[in-house]
């Protein structure tokens, strides 16, 4: 939302802007009562979201979190807190490339300096599934998109150039 606003002062600049342009505005106004709702209910759940991917972490995957037998659970478990809320400010604001430029880029390049994208690939599929469990099918479908996101800037081995 935040993106699309700046976006559209740019483009419209010294001049009204059209009501094509102004449909976001729209349809954000038209979901808003269910961001809100959203954000309140991820926040409700987001230690049991976390601590149920990290339960089916150390079942499907025990050493997954154990590199060089170094125990990474406490980090791992800040780490994942840091993203989901702010995958679920992503949620409120509906504005995945706010989410992409100020945070997914630069915490990308710290996972990638770790080499936790394993770690990041799997917990980011896991918890889509968890996601859908813990949370009503609304609240969900307007999550996944993000852990997706999420699962894709951070989990995925960037493309040798």
């Amino acid at each position: 939302m935040l993106s699309k606003l700046q976006q559209l002062g740019t483009n419209a600049d010294g001049r009204y802007a059209s009501d094509d342009e102004l449909q976001f505005m729209d349809t954000y106004i038209t979901s808003f009562d269910s961001r809100v709702e959203a954000y309140g209910r991820i926040k409700a759940v987001e230690k049991e979201i976390v601590e149920t991917v990290l339960a089916k972490l150390q079942t499907s995957y025990p050493n997954l979190l154990l590199p060089k037998g170094e125990d990474m659970q406490g980090k791992w478990k800040q780490d994942t807190l840091r993203v989901l809320r702010h995958s679920a400010m992503t949620v409120l604001l509906d504005d995945p490339d706010l989410m992409r430029d100020q945070f997914l880029y630069w915490f990308q390049t710290i996972m990638q300096a770790f080499g936790a994208q394993e770690a990041c690939n799997v917990t980011y599929l896991i918890m889509q599934d968890v996601v859908k469990d813990l949370l009503p099918k609304d609240v969900a479908d307007l999550l996944c998109p993000v852990l997706e996101l999420n699962r894709t800037f951070l989990g995925l081995q960037p493309k040798s150039i």
